[in-house]
């Protein structure tokens, strides 16, 4: 099944966008994502399963530096590929 999730993260920082690209730029090494950004969240796609093994990845890398942040997801279910 595919799965569509919006994802917003919010360093609790003042150097707050190293973070973030950070995190996207990691996202994009992913060639089985589809991942889509713009100025409020990121979009990422693909099999329900897959995305969110890599989300467990990367949001604890996230987490793992130093500072403080939040992360705010909407996930949207797909169909059946």
């Amino acid at each position: 099944m595919r799965t569509a999730v919006e994802i917003s993260l919010y360093p609790l920082d003042n150097n707050y966008i190293p973070p973030i690209k950070d995190f996207i730029e990691r996202l994009n090494t992913y060639a089985e994502l589809q991942v889509i950004t713009n100025a409020m969240s990121t979009q990422i796609s693909g099999e329900h399963q897959r995305l969110f093994e890599i989300l467990a990845i990367e949001t604890e890398q996230t987490f793992a530096a130093a500072g403080r942040k939040v992360f705010v997801m909407k996930v949207l279910g797909g169909k059946e590929t």
